[in-house]
């Protein structure tokens, strides 16, 4: 028999990942301790992992990986082929819709980018401003958590700094999170200024935000510099447009709950999860919360068979990360639709707030 570490290690799919084929009848152990829990596995069942794991690297659903793999352990090589044909029609099929409709997207954005009256272009004004050090400081850690790091999307890899009259905005999304903080700002009364700060200038202003004196923050071209006194730094920005975040954080209100973070965290890291699924395909699953809210108005992490179409679940990492950059000992959650992103939001400050995903249960 196979401890589950053992089987993860040789079949090539994670302990989580194992975890959660298991609850979706997929890989069953062969035997559960009854008191620790503690999983199992017949040496037969390491080809089934092995099939399983090349499965999913080919993006296989769940539902038809079940029937290959009853296919494969009744010997049943007509059906398993069967399947595994289908599935590759199915992926050619996707391909070829999927090449026609970027085809079309490569049309548009040709016009796109030779219409005079539709072009995107980055800023190229001038414009110096005076911040307060300490919102600026309090504003890129609220923000920083939510950036992402994908080479193949350089224009999520910093920090929007989105100036307007008397307010920066700083915002900062990996499309699975978003977080937006604002700042008050003296000094600015021209137009609207867009720039996108990569993650180490961000990181070298952040470090220069010491005191309590305002800093001194300019725009020229696509250079952009920091000053704190006889201190600077400065860096190009990124050439690339962020995305237009005000569509993404007009939301339908939905039910706003009190929590206490610390004790709410403590739930969190403390409490049962559900393995997800991968967001990237051979990528590995990462651990679910399922939150409800009681009947008395607390915030209940559920547990497996504790199911609702209501319950809304997240990436736990992800949210323990909002908490942190929350900043408060008291945090808003608010709960919409479980297709709507959840909202982490200050009692003090409603401009500093941070939208998580979503994620659907496997049926």
């Amino acid at each position: 028999m196979r401890g589950i570490g053992e089987m993860a290690r040789d079949g090539g799919l994670s302990v989580s990942a194992l975890r959660f084929y298991d609850r979706a009848g997929v890989l069953a152990p062969a035997w559960v301790d009854p008191v620790s829990g503690y999983r199992w596995y017949e040496p037969g069942q390491l080809d089934e992992a092995r099939l399983l794991a090349r499965l999913r690297r080919a993006g296989m659903p769940l539902a038809d990986i079940r029937l290959v793999l009853a296919g494969w352990a009744g010997r049943d090589t007509d059906l398993v082929r069967g399947l595994l044909q289908a599935h590759l029609r199915r992926l050619d099929l996707g391909l070829s819709a999927a090449r026609g409709e970027f085809s079309t997207l490569r049309a548009l954005l040709d016009h796109r980018e030779t219409d005079p009256m539709t072009s995107l272009r980055t800023a190229t004004a001038t414009v110096r401003l005076s911040v307060p050090a300490p919102e600026l400081a309090a504003a890129l850690d609220a923000v920083r958590f939510a950036a992402g790091t994908d080479a193949e999307l350089p224009m999520l890899g910093g920090i929007l700094f989105d100036v307007e009259a008397d307010e920066l905005r700083l915002v900062a999304t990996d499309r699975y999170r978003m977080a937006v903080a604002a700042v008050r700002t003296t000094g600015h009364d021209g137009p609207r200024t867009q720039v996108t700060v990569a993650l180490p200038l961000a990181d070298a202003m952040r470090a220069l935000l010491t005191g309590q004196e305002s800093v001194q923050l300019g725009v020229d071209g696509d250079r952009v510099t920091l000053e704190s006194g006889d201190r600077q730094t400065s860096g190009r920005s990124i050439g690339h447009e962020f995305p237009d975040y005000r569509r993404l954080v007009h939301l339908p209100a939905g039910r706003r709950v009190r929590v206490g973070t610390a004790a709410f965290r403590r739930a969190l890291e403390a409490g049962p999860v559900r393995a997800g699924e991968t967001r990237e395909p051979g990528g590995e699953p990462y651990d679910l919360s399922v939150l409800r809210v009681a009947a008395d108005g607390t915030v209940i992490v559920c547990a497996d068979g504790d199911d609702d179409q209501h319950h809304v679940a997240v990436n736990r990492e992800f949210l323990v990360h909002a908490l942190t950059a929350g900043a408060r000992d008291e945090l808003i959650l608010e709960l919409g639709a479980p297709t709507a992103p959840l909202a982490i939001r200050r009692p003090d400050d409603e401009r500093t707030f941070s939208l998580l995903m979503p994620v659907r249960l496997e049926d």
